[in-house]
């Protein structure tokens, strides 16, 4: 049976919450945190959408935990909305620059993933580094050598988060370490796949000029889970890759049917998936976010059949 959940970057267009900016929704968030879970909750179940995966600020950890004082109550009140957790978004595997140590970066992933083991999720999604502009004079390379050293901090992460029962998964994102498909093959090819999972996101890798279809299919039996989103087509590559650059991702974005997806075979591979049942949309911050997920699931249910129970 086909379970429906959402990324919560879905909720983060500021006409949602009555507001101009986004600063002014963090500013809900900060006066009460509460408010914003509780919306959500509610925007959810009006959607028909029974999970979720928890993203950076405003729906984090710390504000769930200001909102409820613990992941078990903020599982409680999301099961009191008849809703449960897949997945937690971590945007902390990237050791070059901000003085952390490879011990500091496993620390920090394992403070998320208890947080997502006791908030009832067994997923850590986690977003990669971003490549240097291509005209950068520091530019990073994404060669063999960084490949082995990647491989080497995600694999005691992964172990580590394995521990708790939660696999560790690692996002595509454009213009990231892991986008392009010679990215994605090279990257899980040097992870060993009893520690190191996949969360490719279709609209990414769209944007990075792969077809989902075929880079998912070469490794579904790795996919713990996926993000299912649309894009018109591929960004050029030779762009800065700055603050700016997720922005910059938005303007390719579009409603689930209307890009460049074809949903129909991405739906056979991910068949072959570890969470096949588990249906995950993302919508990038749109102003009506009920009406885009009532949207996005009535498409998927037309155009494609959930898995067969076996």
């Amino acid at each position: 049976m086909t379970r429906y959940g959402v990324d919560l970057i879905t909720f983060y267009d500021p006409t949602f919450w009555g507001v101009e900016t986004f600063e002014d929704v963090m500013e809900i968030r900060r006066r009460d945190p509460r408010r914003i879970w509780e919306s959500i909750f509610e925007g959810l179940s009006a959607a028909g959408i029974e999970l979720m995966e928890t993203t950076f600020g405003p729906t984090h950890r710390e504000s769930a935990l200001e909102a409820f004082g613990s992941a078990e109550r903020l599982r409680e009140a999301a099961e009191a909305h008849g809703l449960g957790f897949t997945s937690v978004f971590h945007l902390g595997l990237d050791w070059v620059g901000g003085g952390r140590s490879v011990e500091q970066i496993v620390q920090d992933a394992v403070v998320d993933a208890r947080f997502a083991q006791e908030a009832g999720a067994d997923t850590l999604v986690v977003g990669p580094p971003m490549r240097s502009s291509w005209d950068d004079p520091a530019r990073r390379f994404v060669d063999l050598d960084f490949v082995r050293d990647f491989a080497d901090v995600a694999h005691r992460v992964g172990a580590a988060t394995l521990e708790l029962g939660v696999r560790t998964a690692i996002h595509t994102e454009a213009h990231s370490v892991f986008s392009t498909p010679r990215d994605v093959d090279a990257i899980l090819g040097a992870l060993d796949p009893y520690y190191v999972f996949f969360c490719p996101d279709t609209a990414h890798l769209t944007l990075a000029g792969g077809d989902p279809v075929q880079v998912v299919g070469r490794h579904a039996e790795r996919v713990a889970i996926a993000h299912w989103k649309d894009a018109t087509g591929p960004m050029t590559p030779y762009l800065p890759i700055d603050g700016d650059v997720h922005l910059a991702h938005r303007e390719y974005m579009t409603p689930l049917g209307t890009g460049a997806v074809d949903w129909e075979g991405f739906a056979d591979v991910y068949a072959k998936s570890l969470s096949p049942e588990v249906r995950l949309l993302e919508l990038d911050a749109v102003p009506d976010p009920v009406a885009a997920m009532i949207q996005g699931r009535e498409f998927i249910d037309a155009r494609v059949p959930g898995p067969v129970a076996v």
